[in-house]
């Protein structure tokens, strides 16, 4: 119980790795706000797990709807003290000058953009409160990129400096800052980063990971428990792999 009666928002959450990071954060003891453009999947995650978790709609990506969401969750669960920049979106394998400008956009709209625009109404009453844990989901793309990934890897390269600045301008407030670097995990965004889900390509991407398999959501909701957990009261401003040793 790690997390007992600390509230929680986690976006991108009603599917992947931020499920994965709802129930653990729901059995360490948190109270827990799910996150998603797909309001209808945000309810009805919640509705499966049941207590002290609730479903919001909204798109990261739109000051407006960060805005809603933040003053839904205060008002039904009250001072949020955790929040997790997980809700991202990828493209589909292609040379660098072929990707489109409208989906340009929007990864940086989602992946980028989202973590200021959750920062700008967040950040300011955990600073009063001079307590919080950010933790933001990048990836392994970020630190070794895999070709024809370009724009992708960059979104999650800028979220790990954005991480580290972040951290060292909070420090003095108390909130901390942190990322994870998943690996390829087996969610629903696997098949867009591989451009086709086929067991010959599947092998190619576990033949990268020593430890010989795909990230899953449970090793993810371990990894933020711990960041955002005062048994990581001493760390900020890293971006730890969770990676089974693919960045080595």
């Amino acid at each position: 119980m790690r997390l007992a009666g600390r509230i929680a928002i986690v976006t991108g959450g009603a599917s992947g790795f931020g499920a994965g990071i709802v129930r653990r954060f729901l059995e360490e003891g948190a109270r827990v706000a799910i996150v998603d453009r797909n309001g209808d999947a945000a309810q009805a995650l919640a509705g499966e797990l049941g207590g002290d978790v609730i479903g919001v709609a909204a798109d990261v990506s739109s000051d407006a709807d960060v805005a809603a969401m933040a003053q839904t969750v205060a008002s039904r669960l009250g001072p949020v003290e955790i929040l997790v920049n997980n809700a991202g979106v990828g493209h589909t394998p292609r040379p660098l000058e072929d990707l489109s400008e409208a989906d340009f956009d929007r990864i940086f709209a989602v992946n980028a953009k989202s973590v200021y625009l959750t920062a700008r109404r967040l950040v300011p009453a955990m600073k009063a409160a001079r307590r919080g844990a950010i933790l933001n989901v990048a990836s392994t793309g970020g630190v070794s990129p895999r070709p024809n990934l370009t724009w992708y890897n960059a979104s999650k390269g800028w979220m790990i400096t954005a991480t580290r600045a972040m951290a060292i301008e909070l420090a003095p407030f108390g909130v901390r800052v942190n990322a994870i670097n998943p690996v390829a995990g087996d969610t629903p965004l696997l098949a867009t980063f591989m451009g086709e889900d086929t067991p010959e390509t599947r092998a190619r991407f576990l033949a990268s990971i020593p430890l010989g398999r795909f990230s899953t959501p449970a090793d993810m909701g371990a990894a933020a428990a711990f960041l955002c957990s005062d048994d990581a009261g001493m760390v900020t401003g890293v971006a730890m792999e969770v990676d089974g040793g693919r960045c080595i």
